[in-house]
């Protein structure tokens, strides 16, 4: 995928992880970065653990990311 289709990727992410975990207040561009860096944490456990990664725009990959979003938003909060 090409970077915008990465950004809108975070961005719908970020979104739907700020949604599910509120208390984020890190803005659109703080949503992006938050989806993006939650794809990349997603894809990489989901890889390791399950053999699932972030692959694109499908169901699969946006399960994932979000669920690295979450995760990425718990371990900021314990920082």
């Amino acid at each position: 995928m090409n970077i915008v289709y990465w950004l809108i990727f975070g961005l719908i992410v970020g979104t739907i992880a700020n949604f599910i975990a509120p208390g984020f207040r890190g803005g659109i561009i703080g949503s992006i970065v938050l989806g993006i860096i939650g794809a990349v944490v997603g894809g990489f456990l989901g890889q390791m653990f399950f053999g699932v990664g972030v692959t694109g725009f499908n169901v699969t990959s946006f399960a994932v990311a979000i669920a690295g979003s979450i995760l990425v938003l718990f371990v900021s909060r314990l920082i």
